[in-house]
């Protein structure tokens, strides 16, 4: 039994002559039912029509009434439950409809959904069946219908409730099963989408039903995705009642709208910001990817989310990567592979990089590749053990056989260890060469970061939102500032070491040579320490090299910038803006030292 009576037309049922039975003199039964049964809703018509019979309105008001008392008490006496389904994304529908009619629930469908059910071959009343209203202005005005709403949001345990719903005819929804316009992955292609079509990708009747159905989840279970069919149907066959699981299905439904209606909200911000990238408030939709053993240590518990904004869709990154091998990444894990991955994503020429603890220990750029993995782990072997390993190229065969077999350069014997592998692509020999170094090697297959995110940092009650640092030596004038002119060797040293330093932590200082970074200083409170420490790493090689710092000196003269010109560094890059620039001038003039103002920081906490 349906919730109302429905499709009557113009041909009177067995049920409208007992009532017009009831309403009508005998003799005039017959003679007028045609009549009386025109005054009854009709298929297609919201309204009641008597321009044929007026005199029978006051009988065909009631004669309403009844037949929607007798329907409503017809659904409650026979135990008749009924679910209203309407998805976009039709994923194993045909599991849960047959599922469903197996425990004797009546299934109400919109149209297109509707139809799929019909070819599955299980019974199925479409939505303007049910409230005698079709679909209308191109399908945006389905379900918002009280007979639809008022059967969802209806509390069992409220008497009113129930006659008011019996009053009207209105039956009750036990279940509502809807997913939403695929809106997130139209406006999200890579071929976009026009304005117009966004609006129309945006569900309004979806939402409604959802949240409805989730806000009276006591009575209506409410399902969003379809993985959650199997446990939708096991709990319909129990007997007993579990408002957990009511509630759980309820966040579900209540969090898929939030992010539905997140990314509206993106998308729409893009259409009118006129550029600017940060709205007077702002909703970031996150996934959980994965649990994690814990956090950066073992006291602490930790979870992956994924950013599902529309604003990181197709931009590459650790989020998505491809995990072919090893065990499960952990929190420190993620932290390093992150770094480590835009690190050498920034570099055109073949580059491999190593990273310990978030700050790159090893870097080298060569048309070998084999051999730029050799100079980033030579660079700091010590602290390449157990690190992270980063390349922007194939890993071949013949690179794979080199990191598996390749040995410590501290004493030509050590195996090197590491956690993590990346790149932007394995041949199948040399995934199946890595594999068989360790059963615990993550490797992992990652597109490259691309530039234009944003980047968020909690602090206590609150985030930083910023540009990322995307900048590379081709977007800087780095402006000579000294009588000695670099070579065009150096002012390569000088870039390289440039796009290094901006991946260490502050205060950061970076020595390369030869496209080769041979020592770095990073996290220290002062930038004299940081210089010394990379001068130890880089030892005798550092004379003639390039020495990056990530911002300015604040003192040159027996400071820093001296200390540097003594121990034979032959090119200094830095950001400038210090009031004894001039000192620093002054200074690399003295010693015959290149100096390179950049004109940009690159603070990094």
């Amino acid at each position: 039994m349906s919730l109302l009576l429905s499709s009557a037309g113009c041909a009177a049922s067995s049920t409208t002559a007992n009532i017009a039975s009831c309403l009508l003199p005998s003799s005039s039964v017959h003679s007028h039912l045609r009549h009386a049964s025109v005054c009854l809703l009709k298929k297609g018509s919201h309204s009641l029509s008597y321009s044929r019979a007026p005199f029978l309105l006051p009988h065909c008001t009631q004669a309403m009434g009844d037949l929607s008392s007798l329907a409503f008490e017809t659904q409650l006496s026979s135990g008749n439950k009924q679910v209203l389904i309407s998805l976009s994304n039709k994923q194993d529908l045909d599991f849960l409809v047959n599922g469903l009619h197996d425990l004797g629930y009546a299934i109400i469908s919109t149209g297109g959904t509707a139809a799929a059910i019909e070819k599955i071959g299980v019974p199925v009343k479409k939505v303007e069946e049910l409230t005698q209203f079709p679909e209308m202005l191109d399908g945006r005005v389905k379900t918002l219908h009280p007979a639809i709403h008022g059967g969802i949001l209806a509390r069992r345990d409220q008497d009113h409730h129930m006659e008011a719903l019996r009053s009207h005819g209105i039956g009750t929804f036990d279940v509502v099963v809807v997913n939403l316009y695929p809106f997130y992955e139209k406006v999200s292609s890579v071929d976009g989408i026009a304005f117009e079509d966004g609006i129309e990708n945006i569900d309004i009747g979806g939402p409604t039903l959802i949240r409805a159905s989730a806000k009276n989840h006591k009575d209506v279970l409410t399902v969003v995705d379809s993985k959650d069919y199997p446990a939708l149907l096991e709990f319909l066959k129990g007997k007993q009642e579990n408002q957990l699981f009511r509630r759980e299905l309820a966040w579900k439904a209540f969090q898929h709208v939030a992010s539905y209606d997140s990314a509206v909200s993106e998308w729409l911000w893009k259409q009118t910001a006129g550029g600017d990238k940060f709205p007077p408030s702002l909703t970031i939709p996150l996934s959980l990817k994965s649990s994690l053993r814990y956090g950066e240590n073992p006291h602490q518990k930790a979870v992956f989310y994924a950013d599902k904004s529309l604003s990181v869709v197709n931009s590459g990154g650790i989020a998505t990567a491809l995990q072919h091998h090893g065990k499960e990444m952990s929190y420190n894990n993620y932290l390093d592979a992150d770094a480590a991955w835009n690190c050498v994503s920034e570099f055109k020429n073949p580059t491999c990089v190593v990273v310990k603890h978030t700050n790159p220990c090893g870097v080298a750029s060569r048309d070998d590749i084999l051999e730029a993995y050799r100079l980033a782990v030579k660079g700091d072997p010590v602290s390449a053990f157990g690190g992270i390993v980063a390349f922007n190229t194939e890993v071949d065969e013949a690179l794979a056989r080199e990191i598996r077999e390749y040995r410590s350069p501290t004493d030509g014997e050590t195996r090197m260890f590491y956690e993590i592998v990346i790149a932007p692509r394995y041949s199948g020999k040399g995934l199946e060469i890595l594999r068989g170094k360790s059963k615990n090697l993550r490797i992992l297959e990652a597109k490259k970061s691309e530039k234009g995110m944003m980047s968020l940092k909690q602090v206590s009650g609150g985030w930083l939102v910023q540009d990322s640092d995307d900048l590379v030596p081709v977007d800087i004038n780095f402006n000579v500032v000294s009588k000695k002119i670099p070579t065009e060797e150096e002012l390569s040293d000088a870039e390289f070491a440039w796009l290094c330093v901006k991946h260490v932590k502050s205060n950061a200082i970076v020595i390369a040579k030869n496209n080769c970074m041979l020592g770095m200083g990073s996290g220290q409170p002062n930038r004299l320490e940081s210089l010394r420490i990379a001068f130890r790493k880089a030892g005798d090689a550092a004379k003639g090299g390039a020495l990056a710092s990530d911002a300015f000196f604040p003192f040159a003269w027996k400071d820093a910038v001296e200390e540097a010109c003594e121990k034979g560094i032959g090119l200094i890059a830095e950001p400038g803006g210090s009031i004894r620039d001039q000192d620093a001038m002054d200074c690399c003039d003295k010693y015959g030292v290149s100096l390179l103002f950049s004109n940009v920081r690159h603070f990094r906490h």
